[in-house]
């Protein structure tokens, strides 16, 4: 049966597949229950918004009494709708607390009907999520930069809809996330940062432009002060891989904590992070595939073994680079004993934070299949892992011989101006990974698996266990769709740290 005990609820706006409410929801007390529970989930993308709900129907459960028939279900055994036929109530529950909506002046009004409905009486709750970010992180604002639709772009501006909740609900704490970019963003030559912090100050001033005693007091994560008292924006800068977390992810985490309430909240403990391959290592070896053809071990093989014949290979040889130069041919000459397989489903405890990510009653590891890619890209994933198994270093175009380099101009420009000279970025086995971006939906040139054997870029599994998802937790839609919400989520290993913060702030408050 479904869980009922007591907890702080959570309202998550802008969840995405549900990183941060599954950090929150993974807390439990000293007796092992929950300690929160989102009882609104909003989300307005398709797929995000089914791996959320299925999210919300898994932890109706205790772990122990979560039904065979989800496991079954992620294992491709039986449909959804059957496991929907089983299990109705709980799947109503869900439904009810995981939304497709699309915020905005048109749902305001229904928005702030259901929280008042989920949140009922209680005082004691918090508010979590941050506006879509496309438009303020680095990469979005140089690829619109010059765009009449750029300073219009509603993504600036949907963080009014997260004061209009607080200015409705008063909420005693929230916690909103958002880009780096944020830091540098300007809107008409003033830096979006300065204004969002006043607004969150004030919100009501913000959204009425009246002042009627709703105040909040902001905190980072990793400094005590206010930022009345000497906070600077960029201390709102959480590093991901300094709470344990396997990847350099550098978000703002912005802490409000309502006026009335005399609390000052912890901050963040800085823990060593695992590796790369500390965290994906024991996940069973698999190649790539090669596309726009009839995909074989045998093709896939010939193109890694003519190499060596390759005009590139020379040019390495010529570079005079005696390490890289032994290592390729080692590498070239073991490639029969590379994996034939595309994908797997074998699965075994990781030998690093096994409580967090194993799940035993999985009936085989899930999403572990490798993308196919060109030969030309190949021959470069084959170069680039090499290169950095030799020298402990992602390569930059600089160090890939001329006859690797892509044959358009910009490829070859790059390389002589320094722009996007990482174009090809192998994950260091012996690092944390780069950050894990949307962009691995569109390409894997910046997320090489750091195995040249197995030459191929990362599955969404790897993605998903370098972003701490657990690995029962499934990603609905296309392989695309699953990148895609893996790399704009919150990690939930570091959410759950947050969560811990926010716990302690909640069990501070008055009873209600």
């Amino acid at each position: 049966m479904p869980k009922r005990n007591k907890f702080y609820p959570i309202i998550d706006l802008f969840a995405g597949p549900g990183g941060l409410g599954e950090g929150f929801a993974t807390l439990t007390s000293t007796s092992g229950d929950p300690v929160f529970r989102s009882v609104v989930s909003i989300e307005r993308d398709e797929h995000a918004h089914q791996t959320l709900t299925l999210r919300h129907f898994f932890r109706q459960f205790d772990a122990e009494d979560v039904p065979d028939a989800y496991y079954a279900y992620v294992a491709g055994e039986i449909s959804l709708d059957q496991l929907i036929d089983g299990y109705p109530t709980a799947w109503a529950h869900a439904k009810a607390s995981s939304l497709r909506i699309s915020l905005g002046e048109e749902q305001h009004d229904n928005v702030q009907k259901l929280i008042s409905h989920q949140l009922g009486k209680t005082t004691r709750w918090a508010l979590i999520g941050g506006p879509p970010c496309q438009a303020y992180s680095l990469v979005g604002r140089s690829r619109m930069m010059g765009s009449p639709a750029f300073e219009s772009d509603e993504r600036h501006f949907l963080y009014r809809e997260y004061l209009k909740i607080i200015t409705d609900h008063r909420p005693p704490v929230f916690v909103m996330e958002n880009v780096k970019g944020l830091l540098s963003s300007k809107v008409a030559g003033e830096l979006v940062i300065h204004r969002i912090l006043s607004d969150l100050s004030c919100p009501k001033r913000a959204v009425r432009g009246t002042e009627n005693g709703l105040m909040y007091r902001l905190y980072g994560l990793s400094n005590s002060c206010t930022f009345s008292n000497g906070l600077d924006p960029k201390d709102f800068l959480v590093r991901a891989e300094e709470f344990g977390v396997p990847q350099a992810r550098h978000r703002m985490f912005i802490v409000g904590i309502r006026n009335d309430i005399d609390v000052t909240p912890a901050t963040l403990s800085p823990s060593e992070p695992p590796t790369v391959y500390d965290v994906i290592g024991s996940l069973p070896k698999i190649r790539s595939g090669v596309s726009r053809t009839k995909d074989s071990f045998e093709l896939w093989r010939s193109i890694l073994k003519e190499s060596e014949d390759a005009i590139w290979f020379e040019q390495v040889a010529g570079f005079g680079d005696e390490t890289l130069k032994t290592l390729l041919a080692r590498t070239i000459e073991r490639i029969d004993s590379s994996p034939k397989r595309i994908r797997s489903r074998t699965y075994k405890a990781p030998t690093t934070m096994s409580d967090w990510y194993y799940d035993e009653r999985l009936r085989g590891l899930q999403s572990h299949e490798a993308r196919s890619h060109m030969p030309s890209d190949l021959q470069r994933y084959l170069f680039a892992a090499t290169y950095a198994k030799a020298h402990a270093v992602s390569p930059k175009l600089k160090d890939f011989p001329p006859g690797l380099l892509p044959e358009h101009e910009s490829a070859r420009r790059s390389k002589n101006i320094g722009m996007f000279e990482d174009r090809f970025r192998v994950q260091l086995s012996g690092r944390v990974s780069t950050t894990i971006t949307s962009h691995i939906s569109k390409d894997g040139h910046y997320f090489i698996h750091y195995d040249p054997q197995q030459c191929r870029s990362l599955t969404v599994r790897e993605a998903a266990r370098l972003q701490t998802f657990p690995d029962n937790y499934h990603f609905e839609g296309p392989r695309t769709a699953q990148y895609h919400q893996i790399g704009n989520a919150v990690p939930p290993y570091l959410a759950r740290q947050i969560a811990e913060i926010v716990k302690e702030i909640l069990d501070g408050l008055p009873e209600d």
